[in-house]
């Protein structure tokens, strides 16, 4: 797997602090070698200057003025370091709001952080929704030189206040409901998921987990997010299948054991028949 990770600088300001604002020009340097990599905390990314590519996972889209971008801890992450020119990147660790808010759900609420979503990473703006953003940013970056222990809670009201404001946007734009996971079933169903998928792939281990039965908690999962536990699984092993092939050494046989396929042949049916190639195939092409 990728290996050029970024984790929080916490201690930059003097006392930990697990929120800030860096400019993308800023930042560059750090890239020019590799320029593929993740991060091990959130980020919201303000395109301000230049224009060009942004990928994300498997997704490559084009960024200009105007536009956000958000990633979420671990995700692998390249954009183009010679045409977008600058930018502001809001960065958070989650126990920055948690540890305030006591909802371990609260992040996932989020339209555009939420790991069921099938809306894009990048949003586009209009000149009045970027001006706002941007005023927004920078009464972060702002604050964060004023800061004091004392202000934090300063900090994660205007960190709140963006979250929310381009979660707004956000959905209004891809025309979607916001996804509540209001049920306490389907919420700890997500929490095992995301933890114990590469594991477990049976709804049945998961029911059993929440003293429930396989069908009940299909119906539940369905109901809240609109697909089936099954499908949710197996969305998440797809995906993190199509991670290992493209950024891993790794062998087919090594991936499957690693996903916990009882075997290779196995592996190669289940990638087959939802990306309509093998995934020897599909590693050879997206190299």
């Amino acid at each position: 797997m990728n290996k050029n990770c970024f984790p929080f600088y916490k201690n930059k300001y003097g006392e930990e602090l697990l929120v800030d604002v860096v400019s993308l020009k800023d930042i560059k340097k750090f890239l020019i070698k590799e320029p593929l990599h993740s991060l091990s905390y959130y980020d919201i990314t303000l395109i301000t200057e230049g224009e060009g590519t942004f990928r994300i996972g498997d997704k490559v889209c084009h960024v200009r003025k105007g536009d956000v971008v958000f990633t979420v801890p671990d995700q692998l992450r390249e954009w183009d370091i010679q045409t977008i020119a600058d930018g502001y990147a809001l960065i958070f660790e989650e126990e920055f709001l948690l540890s305030f808010f006591n909802d371990p759900d609260f992040l996932n609420h989020i339209s555009y952080f939420n790991p069921i979503k099938q809306c894009p990473d990048k949003l586009q703006l209009s000149d009045d929704e970027y001006d706002r953003a941007l005023s927004l940013t920078q009464n972060v970056k702002a604050e964060i030189l004023l800061y004091k222990e004392k202000d934090k809670h300063i900090l994660r009201a205007i960190l709140y206040q963006i979250l929310k404001y381009l979660d707004r946007i956000f959905i209004q734009k891809n025309k979607i409901y916001e996804i509540k996971v209001q049920n306490q079933y389907v919420k700890r169903f997500t929490g095992l998921l995301n933890t114990e998928f590469r594991q477990f792939h049976s709804v049945g281990y998961y029911a059993d987990k929440l003293c429930l039965t396989p069908n009940y908690l299909n119906e539940l999962v369905k109901k809240e997010t609109g697909c089936s536990a099954k499908q949710m699984i197996n969305d998440r092993l797809f995906a993190e299948s199509k991670k290992l092939l493209q950024y891993s050494i790794y062998s087919v046989s090594e991936i499957s054991q690693m996903l916990n396929f009882e075997t290779a042949s196995y592996f190669i049916r289940f990638f087959r028949n939802r990306q309509g190639i093998t995934p020897l195939d599909f590693r050879n092409r997206e190299k």
